[in-house]
Formats: structure tokens, C-alpha cells, sequence
């Protein structure tokens, strides 16, 4: 069974919508009597895959919460069809687990670890994917599978995430977007709080996860079907609408974000602490407490490009905000394009004739010139540093910055690595910076890293979204300041590691969580201590909270790795697991120190496999884990080896298909010169003898070129088509020639058939699998393992011996000599054998060397046998016996992004290659004979 799989960020796509593409398709192309619209609407009713059950459980434990997604699907159609399964999980949850029962078949999900270099790989690629396409604070995981006609399939997905506090609530997110109407719909969530429960609400369905400032939404009641059980601490919360009540909501299946918020009672100030087998978990939230006052600079992008709508919401949003700040504040705004331009130079208090200036200067920003971000941040800085040097301030306050903008900076100082050097060394850890910021073309690796350096937060805007909406939200979150500089102690002897235990700020209405390890698991009780500064006083707050006896059959390895279905035995340390894991990773992207990247690197990968975490450092594989008695049963299935690797990587470039030739981020690929490309150019390079050799071949439309022929010894025979296109006007070739589809046969151990063409790769191995080349996409079979990186190439490694790569050259608007097209380049043959042919195999493990030294050659001994720049000398060159006559040359490879010195051999290589062209010529795209050597067989 060939599956496909990935975890990518993006918007959700339509299921089965490649299925009634082909139906589209093949009905343009039939000639007859029309089909009536209705029978053709009814029969792509019937062969789309059909949704029979999709249910999520929650289950939330003191704020952390482990779901897991269940979905059940048939294939009604006549033919094998691909169906997928997606979801949107929270982007700070993990998954811990995913299973996918095709049949009478289980595969079954294990993390392992990531290489060093493609873990770096992952962490760019997502974090440009994030830029590009994503809701907000969402990954969407998909899952395809071709399935056998009225065949079943089943997904189970399971994930976990800590649940942050926002504006006084708890807020758990479920996606409920089937794509179709679905018999049995089911949502159920079970939430257990120590503490006790207060003010549980379920919002209305919600298709969008932008928040604003929280207000007005919870006016018309939870979904339809909703009930809601529950006592003080506990409740149980369920959502199963029937088909009607889900087409009344959205007959397209996609209902929207089921959301649950709710808060706990608190009691203690020094907050929720609990201890369970070796672990504890401190929740602080602190309050009744007056608030600080706030030093604050609002910082304004008003460059051209924020003109018009965002502009105007924007200034909307900071009216607001300046009526909202307190007497006891201080403020001054800052607008920045090309000019920093600033209202005052120094903070003013809060009274009404200083906001209604502050209006009025706001009102009158107008966008022009570029973006100075450097310039605007050094100069806010310097307003705050200023005030606090040169005020005798008797209450404790906090400075902040509030910095939007919807750019990357372009004028002043426009590295980054610079930028984050300035700012960090100005602010010196007292003042906090949270940054905004809109739309798409904003730099928010940038802003996120600002923010994380310099102590504060950073939110994202879409496009589409209101952006003063937005902006009032993130300032309502930190509007309200009541403790700084908090510590947290715990005895050294007593806890061995722990979460973060220093924080510059504590904000009304979040939560400060730490999480450690007990050093002996046998004391009596754990001494907790928490230093902070509230206005005028010094708060120190003291507890010892007793620790109960290790419940027995609790251990570190059985709670460490919990069987998918079942529930957690010890929610403390997957949740200290779980907060270490994030913070190392985050210490990890953020390290300018290779060594202590390293040392990060290692310990957050360590750390992710003991707890079968999915991160950017680990990847997870499907393998076959037998045949369950009942489907009910895969639930229960353990992680499992098998010799079926299915899927190298989850996180993936974006799917969405479409003619966009924007290539995700990759490195340009590194191997072997030896290759076909263009027109078609050959180029054969000799390592060993430091000689690089190419010739060209003009082939007719329609021809089938033998490229690598070991059918006999090795297995595997490669073949290319060749498509036809006019020649450039003024050339002196009559036409052009491209390969259009190179197919790749593979004879052992068992056979399989690729198929690659500028659209699709097809898979064809017992098992049919067709892979969209505008996807990235990692599949394995029989020892054949295809890696597609989305519109760029496809490499195809075949029992970890043999590589080859193939580039995909696309056109967005073509000329008419131009063709989509393919170029096939050897990256490892140590796997064919010595009696390997074709135009490009026969050269393989074969020397070459020049025979002739014609005058005018270079004596450059790093390069040997180089003409002069502006000269063309003819030498002899001697390869497997043939004496050639050849010139130096200069050629582009891998899609023109480099160029090789070479030695050309002229009139289609007729002195270099083995035979004539009509040997090299095959009777079908899978044809495996040969003409030449001990390797001739007799085809397929």
C-alpha cells in the first residue's frame, strides 16, 4: 500500500476535489449526446469519497489537553481513488501519534529523529511557509491515501498542547471541517480542573481564528446539538449535530472552530501547584492587585504601502487605546516611513488635553517613503531611556513599546542580524517591545524575534482582517501590567530542572506556568518561593505544598510513552515534557552560537523521541503493525516496526495546487554533473580525471531515449521522451526537442514503475499512486523511495545505492520555443554495475583523458587543459577506447544556476558513444533492452 502524507500550514482544501477534476476532465473529451447537468452533478456525487463518521475527543487536565481525531471513509467509485483526511490543529500543539488502517492493513506512526542539516532545513522551510499561507495560530495536517474501489479507510490523529490564558480565559479550539456532510459528527470534550471550574462557555462556530479585542462574541449561544454537563470540577461538554442541523450551517461540511473557554477559581496568590509521581506543575495568576503604571511609545508604520484601509483601522484602534490609558501612565507616538517623525520628544503624562493631541497628531499621518524599522525602534527606545534616566519616578513602572507594521525594512540600516543587535543592546532588557504585524509582504521573522529578545509578544494580521480590531486585542492582553521582575524558586536540592523561572512581566488576565522535575522522588513536601515588584511594594510570597507517596505502576518510561488511544497516566510530566521541549526549541531557532545551537539541538531532539513529540527536529514514519481483528481496535495499537518505510517528512512545503511557480525555500541541489537537460545537453563528468565532457543529441518529437540501461545486473533502466517545439527565430537549428517524461524501471527486489512528466509522478508498484509535482511530498516502497519538492524536482533513490534527480523546468508564460520540461541528473551510481549503457550510463566508472596538448592551452595546474579566455583549441580526447576530437566549452546546469568548463564533442557525439543514435532509440517509455554488452536482454 503507498500512502502519502503531510503536516504543512495553509488553508484547507476541498476532499475529492482531484477526483472531480478527472471527471471534468474526461467528460470535455467525450463526444456524443450531451449530459444533462443533473446526471452529470449526480454522478461526481457518487464517486466522491464518502465521510461515514469524523469525531474528536478531548480530554483537558489541568490546562493541558490531549486530543485525539477520528475519521472513517469509503471509496464508492468503481476505480481506485485517492482519498485524503485532513485537519487544522493548534500551531502550538504536538502530535504524538497517527495511525491510518486501509483495509484489513494498519500503519502505524513512529518519531524518530532528523539529521542535523535537514532539521535546519525544516525549521526555514516552515517558518517561510508560515509567512506565505496559514491561519493564524493553525497547522493543517493532511493525510492521502489511494484506496482499492469500495474499499474503507480510517485516520486516527492525536495531539497535545498546553492551554494558554488570554484575557482571563482558557480557550480550547477544535476544527470541525469535514469538507461534506457526515452521518455521525461528534465533538466531545471532558475538562478536569483541581481548582474547580468557573465560567465555562461554548462560543458560536467560527470560521476564522483571527481574534479581536474579545468583545461581543459570545451574543448568540453555543452550536446546535451542544450540552454541557457539569459540576465544580468537571465537565463534559459534547457537539453532535445531525445532518440537517450541519446543512443548515454549512452544507459544504466545513462548520467552523468549535470553542470552549473557561476559567478556574484561584484562591492561593502564590497560585496552583501540583505534584504527581517525580514532577510538579506551578500555575501563577495572580489577582486583586492595583497595576503599574505603564511607560508606553505606540510606534506607527506610516510608509506608502500602509495606505488606505489598514491605515485608517489602524488609527481608529489607537483612539481607542489612548482613552484607555490610565492617569498614572505616560506615553508619546512615533509615526516612521524614510523620516522617523515624532509627536513629542518626550513621554507626556496621560490627561485629557495629551490625548486629544495625541488624536490629532494621529489623525494627520500620512503614508509616504519607505520603511526605517531601525531608525523607529532606536528612537522609541531612546524616548523611554530618557524618561526613566531623567524622572524621579517613585513607583515601580514597566515600559513597553507597541510597534505595527506592515513592511520589511528598506530604508537606514536593513540587515536583520543588525537590527536585533541595535535593539537589543539599546533596550538592555528593561523595556519590553510587542510588535504587529499586517498582511503578507511583513517581515515576521523579524518582529517575532524582536519580541522573543526583548521580552514581549507578537501577533500576526492577515490581510483580510481588521487590523485596528487586531491591534486593540493585542493591547487589551497587556493593557493591565501588575507585576515585574518575578522569580520563582524552588530548593536546588530538592528539583533537578525546570522550566523558565525568571519573567519581566506578569499582564492581568495571563498565567505564568513552570514546570519541573523532583531530585528525590521521596520527599515530604516541595518549598516554594516568588519575588515580584508591584508599584510601590516588594511582594514576597512563600508556600510549602506536600508531595504524596509515588502511586505505584506510575513510572517515568510507562507514562513517557502512552499507547495511541489510551489516556495519559501522568499529565504533569508530559506537560513538563511538553514546556521544556517548546523553550529549547525556541532557544534553538533564536541562537546566534553554533556550538549552543548544537548543544540545544541534540538536547530537544532527546527529548522529543523520549516523548514521541513531532517537531521541526523529528520526523515520523508509517509502518505496517499487522491486521487489527476489528477497525474499533487500532485505537489500542502500539508503535510498531515494520519494513515498509512510507513517509520520510510531515512538514512539508504548501499543497495548494495552481500555476504559481514561486519555489518553496530548498538549497540549490548539489550532484553529479552528470546529467541531460535542455535541448537536450549532455554533460558526463570524470571526477577522477578532472575532466568534464558534453555533447549534444538531436533527437526527433516522439522519440524514447535509452539514458541508463542495467537491466540485467542492477535492475534499472531509465528512459526519456522527447517533445518538439519550434526553434528560436534567428538559430540555426530547425527545431527544438525537450524531454517531456522520463520513466524509471526497477526489476529488483520486485518490480516498480515511475513515471515523471512536468505535472505528476506516477508510483506503480503492486500498488498505483499518483503524486502532483506541485506538492512536496515524501513516499517509499519495495526499497524506492520518491522525494518531490514541490515545482522544482524529484529525487528517486532506489535501495539507498542509486540516486537520481530530476528537474522540473516550467514556464508561466512560455514562448513558443519553449516547453515545460525535464532534466534527469545522476547523484549516486555506486548500485549500477560495470556493464551499465545508455547515452549517459556507459560513461559511468570510466576514465578519460586528453591525448593531445594543442598551443594556447592554460598551464593553470588546477585546472589542466583549459584554453585561454577567447580561444577555442581542438585536442583529442581518449574514453573507453574511442579517440575524439573535442573543444573546450562552457555550459549551464542544474536549471542554469551553474556553470561547467567542458569538453565538447561535436556532430551528435558520433566518435563518443557506443553505436549510433538508433541504438540508443526505445520501443515503448518502459522498454529495458539493449543493444550493446553482456547486459542485452529481451525487454520487458
Amino acid at each position: 500500500m503507498l500512502l502519502l502524507l503531510g503536516l504543512c500550514l495553509g488553508l484547507p482544501l476541498c476532499a475529492g476535489s482531484l477526483e472531480d477534476a478527472r471527471i471534468r476532465d474526461d467528460t470535455s473529451e467525450q463526444v456524443g449526446p450531451r449530459v444533462p447537468r443533473q446526471a452529470r452533478l449526480l454522478q461526481r456525487l457518487k464517486t466522491k469519497p464518502l465521510m461515514t463518521e469524523f469525531s474528536v475527543k478531548s480530554t483537558i487536565i489541568s490546562r493541558y489537553a490531549f486530543t485525539t481525531v477520528s475519521c472513517r471513509m469509503l471509496n464508492r467509485a468503481s476505480e481506485d481513488q485517492e482519498i485524503e483526511f485532513q485537519m487544522q490543529i493548534p500551531a502550538a500543539a504536538f502530535i504524538t501519534n497517527f495511525t491510518m488502517l486501509i483495509g484489513d492493513k494498519v500503519y502505524q506512526g513512529e518519531i524518530t529523529g532528523r539529521e542535523k542539516k535537514n532539521g535546519d532545513k525544516v525549521k526555514e522551510k516552515r517558518n517561510k511557509t508560515s509567512e506565505d499561507n496559514g491561519e493564524k495560530g493553525t497547522d493543517m495536517f493532511r493525510a492521502s491515501v489511494v484506496i482499492p474501489s469500495k474499499d474503507k479507510a480510517a485516520f486516527l490523529l492525536s495531539y497535545e498542547e498546553l492551554l494558554q490564558r488570554r484575557l482571563g480565559k482558557y480557550e480550547h479550539i477544535i476544527s470541525v471541517r469535514p469538507q461534506q456532510l457526515v452521518g455521525r459528527l461528534m465533538v466531545e470534550v471532558n475538562i478536569l480542573e483541581r481548582s474547580g471550574i468557573e465560567s465555562l462557555e461554548v462560543l458560536p462556530l467560527q470560521h476564522s481564528r483571527q481574534k479581536g479585542s474579545g468583545r461581543g462574541e459570545d451574543d448568540s449561544g453555543p452550536p446546535p446539538s451542544t450540552v454541557i454537563n457539569q459540576n465544580d470540577t468537571f465537565a463534559k461538554v459534547t457537539f453532535k449535530p445531525s445532518v440537517v442541523q450541519q446543512a443548515r450551517i454549512a452544507q459544504n461540511g466545513v462548520l467552523g472552530d468549535f470553542i470552549i473557554r473557561y476559567d478556574v477559581n484561584r484562591e492561593q496568590s502564590i497560585g496552583d501547584i501540583q505534584v504527581l509521581n517525580g514532577y510538579f506543575v506551578h500555575y501563577f495568576a495572580p489577582k486583586d492587585l492595583p497595576p503599574l503604571p505603564k511607560n508606553v511609545v505606540f510606534v506607527l508604520d506610516s510608509s506608502a504601502s500602509m495606505v488606505g484601509t489598514k491605515l485608517r483601522q489602524t488609527k481608529d484602534a489607537l483612539f481607542t487605546i489612548l482613552h484607555d490609558l490610565r492617569p498614572q501612565d505616560h506615553f508619546s507616538i512615533i509615526g516612521f516611513s524614510n523620516r522617523i517623525k515624532v509627536w513629542k520628544d518626550h513621554l507626556v503624562s496621560v490627561t485629557p488635553d495629551n490625548v486629544r493631541d495625541g488624536k490629532i497628531y494621529i489623525h494627520h499621518m500620512s503614508p509616504t517613503g519607505g520603511t526605517d524599522i531601525n531608525g523607529a525602534l532606536q528612537r522609541a527606545i531612546k524616548l523611554l531611556n530618557d524618561y526613566v534616566a531623567h524622572n524621579d519616578i517613585e513607583d515601580r513602572s514597566v515600559s513597553l513599546i507597541i510597534f505595527l507594521t506592515d513592511g520589511k525594512p528598506t530604508v537606514g540600516e536593513t540587515h536583520t542580524l543588525k537590527i536585533l543587535n541595535n535593539t537589543k543592546e539599546a533596550a538592555r532588557g528593561q523595556i519590553c517591545i510587542f510588535t504587529i504585524g499586517i498582511g503578507n509582504d511583513v517581515d515576521f521573522m523579524l518582529l517575532e524575534k524582536l519580541s522573543l529578545e526583548n521580552c514581549g509578544l507578537t501577533r500576526r494580521v492577515l490581510e483580510e482582517d481588521d487590523a485596528g480590531a487586531q491591534l486593540i486585542g493585542f493591547y487589551d492582553e497587556i493593557r493591565t501590567p501588575l507585576l515585574s521582575d518575578i522569580r520563582v524558586d524552588y530548593p536546588p536540592a530538592v528539583v533537578e530542572q525546570t522550566t523558565r523561572t525568571l519573567f519581566p512581566n506578569y499582564f492581568n488576565g495571563s498565567e505564568i506556568v513552570i514546570a519541573g522535575k523532583l531530585a528525590d522522588r521521596k520527599v515530604g513536601q516541595l518549598h516554594v518561593e516568588v519575588t515580584a515588584s508591584n508599584s510601590k511594594k516588594f511582594v514576597i510570597l512563600k508556600t510549602d505544598v506536600p508531595v504524596e507517596p509515588q502511586r505505584a505502576g506510575h513510572g517515568e518510561t510507562g507514562s513517557a510513552r502512552p499507547q495511541a488511544g489510551a489516556e495519559p497516566r501522568n499529565h504533569v510530566e508530559r506537560l513538563w515534557s511538553y514546556l521544556t521541549v517548546k523553550e529549547l526549541l525556541s532557544s534553538w531557532r533564536h541562537s546566534r552560537d553554533e556550538q549552543d545551537r548544537e548543544r540545544l539541538r541534540q538536547k530537544a531532539q532527546a527529548l522529543a523521541l523520549a516523548y514521541r513529540f513531532l517537531t521541526p527536529l523529528t520526523a515520523m514514519h508509517l509502518r505496517s503493525a499487522g491486521q487489527p481483528e476489528k477497525l474499533e481496535e487500532a485505537q489500542g495499537v502500539s508503535a510498531a516496526v515494520g519494513p515498509e518505510t512510507v513517509m520520510q517528512s510531515l512538514r512539508g512545503a504548501s499543497p495548494q495546487p495552481g500555476p504559481a511557480l514561486k519555489k518553496p525555500y530548498s538549497p540549490r541541489i548539489k550532484v553529479s554533473k552528470t546529467s541531460v537537460d535542455g535541448d537536450p545537453h549532455f554533460v558526463v563528468d570524470f571526477p577522477l580525471n578532472k575532466l568534464t565532457v558534453c555533447f549534444n543529441i538531436d533527437g526527433q518529437p516522439g522519440d524514447i531515449l535509452r539514458l541508463v540501461s542495467d537491466h540485467a545486473d542492477s535492475g534499472v533502466t531509465v528512459n526519456g521522451e522527447l517533445i518538439g517545439a519550434p526553434a528560436p527565430p534567428g538559430g540555426h537549428k530547425k527545431q527544438r526537442t525537450y524531454f517531456r517524461t522520463i520513466t524509471i524501471l526497477v526489476n529488483k527486489p520486485e518490480r516498480s514503475y515511475l513515471e515523471i512528466t512536468p505535472s505528476r509522478v506516477i508510483l506503480d508498484g503492486g500498488d498505483r499512486l499518483v503524486l502532483p509535482c506541485n506538492q512536496s511530498t515524501v513516499v517509499g516502497s519495495r526499497g524506492l523511495e520518491v522525494s518531490v519538492s514541490a515545482n522544482a524536482n524529484v529525487t528517486v533513490t532506489i535501495q539507498s545505492t542509486i540516486a537520481f534527480v530530476i528537474l522540473v523546468h516550467l514556464y508561466k508564460r512560455p514562448a513558443p520555443y519553449q516547453r515545460d520540461h525535464l532534466g534527469f541528473y545522476i547523484s549516486h551510481s555506486e548500485g549500477l554495475s560495470g556493464n551499465c549503457h545508455g547515452l549517459l550510463g556507459q560513461f559511468l566508472n570510466q576514465d578519460a583523458k586528453l591525448t593531445e596538448e594543442p598551443a594556447g592551452l592554460s598551464k593553470d595546474p588546477t585546472h589542466p587543459l583549459l584554453p585561454k579566455a577567447g580561444e577555442q583549441s581542438e585536442t583529442v580526447l581518449k574514453v573507453k577506447g574511442h579517440q575524439v576530437p573535442v573543444v573546450w566549452k562552457q555550459r549551464k546546469i542544474y536549471n542554469g544556476e551553474e556553470q561547467v568548463d567542458c569538453w565538447f564533442a561535436r556532430n551528435n557525439a558520433a566518435k563518443l558513444i557506443d553505436g549510433e543514435y538508433k541504438d540508443y532509440l526505445a520501443a515503448h517509455p518502459f522498454d529495458s533492452e539493449t543493444s550493446f554488452g553482456p547486459g542485452r536482454s529481451r525487454g520487458l
